[in-house]
């Protein structure tokens, strides 16, 4: 056999030596990043002008609310956690009867649908302690709660009611198993889950960004929003904790949302979300 034979076939053999080692790293055998969205309650507004003050005075608006499931190769996210599913699809009524909240789709049988069992959430998001986003956080209290600390200070210091957080929604967690964060955080590390810092609506509020390998980068907006117009004019509702830090919070993440290309979903938008594929399906 000839030099350049010889050279041919090493080179042939240590290609396909590569492409056998890739395909074990990166093939089907790996587990896929999929991102699921869940119904998690209804929100009757009574007065919408709550949201955006001085504007539309008196007029009632329908809310969604939604939670995710991110299934990581390194692990399993749950990004907020809804109304509590005990409320049922009576519903009731809160904030001096502005608000009426139903759940017509608990979420604990939305994870069952897809196989998907409380103990196997290693992670749990929280945007901010509102109840309507901690309803169901005692489910997962042997997850790993990521929060900042701002927000930590406050759901679990002496007055969490003085920020409008009901502690009963997530008694269940012990202080020492969470994760109390600075700033941002990179989750597992490959850039593909990074919770972002945008307090204002609450002490410690945060927002979580996705790139997913299929369906492109994705920001959950937690409650920088409640709705499409409230993005458009940039409107701070009557109750957040702080108005400035809010509208810097919408200027930083607007600009951070424009540099990544992101699609941008709004939690509580209930016509955004009737184009948003809902679990059983996924987005990759």
């Amino acid at each position: 056999m000839s030099l350049f034979l010889r050279l041919s076939r090493t080179v042939i053999l240590a290609a396909g030596a590569a492409l056998l080692s890739a395909c074990s790293l990166f093939g089907p055998s790996t587990p896929a990043m999929k991102l699921y969205v869940f119904q998690c309650g209804d929100i009757l507004t009574k007065d919408v002008s709550i949201f955006s003050p001085g504007v539309n005075v008196g007029q009632r608006k329908q809310l969604t609310n939604s939670c995710y499931l991110i299934q990581h190769p390194k692990g399993n996210l749950i990004w907020d956690t809804g109304l509590n599913d005990a409320i049922g699809t009576k519903g009731v009524d809160a904030f001096d009867g502005k608000f009426h909240l139903s759940v017509s789709k608990p979420l604990a049988p939305q994870l069952a649908e897809i196989g998907i069992k409380p103990e196997d959430i290693q992670y749990l998001g929280i945007s901010h302690f509102h109840a309507d986003h901690t309803g169901n956080a005692n489910l997962f209290s042997n997850a790993t709660l990521l929060i900042q600390q701002e927000e930590f200070d406050a759901a679990f210091g002496p007055e969490p009611q003085k920020y409008g957080f009901a502690p009963e929604t997530y008694s269940k967690f012990n202080r020492k198993n969470a994760q109390v964060l600075q700033g941002d955080l990179d989750l597992f590390g490959d850039g593909r889950v990074v919770i972002k810092k945008a307090v204002g609506h609450t002490p410690g509020h945060q927002m979580l960004f996705l790139d997913m390998p299929k369906s492109g980068p994705i920001v959950l907006s937690g409650d920088l929003y409640h709705f499409t117009s409230n993005r458009q004019h940039r409107r701070v509702p009557s109750f957040n904790f702080n108005k400035q830090q809010t509208l810097d919070s919408m200027e930083f993440m607007e600009q951070f949302t424009a540099a990544k290309h992101a699609q941008f979903w709004i939690q509580h938008d209930l016509e955004q979300n009737q184009d948003i594929r809902h679990s059983p399906e996924f987005y990759k």
